[in-house]
């Protein structure tokens, strides 16, 4: 039996190659919610397998136990825990910060130090909890003294950010902050020109917003942050079924 598995792996590892192949020569198109994040050596890596998409809870269970052991850039080093995500496993929201910082680093928990209460006032604000909505980061582990993410850092973390939308299926991203945003959108645009507006990322609608941390140090701003709750929490009213 295990010789079969063996051998069914390996068929569809070496599928999955060759559908990547076509991919790069652009004879053949995928739509976002069916790519795979695939390691070096081609395998498969953090996505929800198609028998596991009526199991959202199993599937980030398994993917957070791929990030756990996650070896691919050198914040794997420095870390103390891996930080992956929290609250409802299949949600029409979903909030992406840039990275984890120290209290996070320590319980292995997004937002959860004074920036992540700040996250849950904001969500009370448009009548949600913390376990209504998911939670996550760009990157996974905090980079040294929190300083911004590396681009090879998020080239490393990304597809598991991608493999998690396409477990929670999202209808609206809000991005947390100036690097969240310029990350996802790829772009050098400043969070002030980017906020409030509704943008594209993989055909899931994102609304940038300033980050709860910013607006500790910045609380002038929290009237504009504000206006951009309400306008979630109209998307989210318009777009129910």
């Amino acid at each position: 039996m295990n010789d079969k598995w063996s051998e069914f792996g390996e068929i569809v590892r070496l599928t999955g190659n060759y559908v990547e192949h076509l991919i790069d020569e652009g004879t053949l198109s995928i739509p976002f919610q069916k790519s795979i994040p695939r390691g070096e050596d081609g395998t498969a890596e953090a996505a929800p397998r198609a028998d596991m998409a009526l199991d959202p809870v199993r599937a980030l269970k398994e993917l957070q136990e791929t990030v756990s052991t996650c070896r691919k850039c050198a914040l794997s080093k420095t870390r103390t825990l891996t930080v992956f995500g929290s609250g409802a496993s299949r949600t029409p929201l979903i909030f992406v910060g840039e990275a984890p910082g120290a209290e996070e680093d320590r319980q292995g928990l997004p937002f959860v130090g004074r920036a992540g209460q700040l996250l849950t006032k904001m969500l009370a604000y448009i009548g949600l909890k913390r376990e209504d909505v998911y939670i996550t980061n760009v990157l996974k582990c905090r980079p040294p003294d929190n300083r911004d993410p590396l681009p090879a850092e998020v080239a490393c973390c990304e597809p598991y950010l991608r493999a998690q939308l396409e477990v929670v299926q999202p209808r609206l991203i809000c991005a947390l902050g100036r690097y969240a945003a310029q990350t996802l959108l790829k772009t050098e645009v400043g969070i002030s020109k980017l906020r409030g507006r509704f943008h594209n990322y993989h055909g899931i609608t994102i609304l940038p917003t300033y980050h709860p941390a910013y607006l500790l140090r910045n609380p002038a701003d929290k009237d504009k942050a504000k206006e951009d709750l309400k306008k979630v929490k109209a998307f989210l009213n318009e777009a129910r079924p």
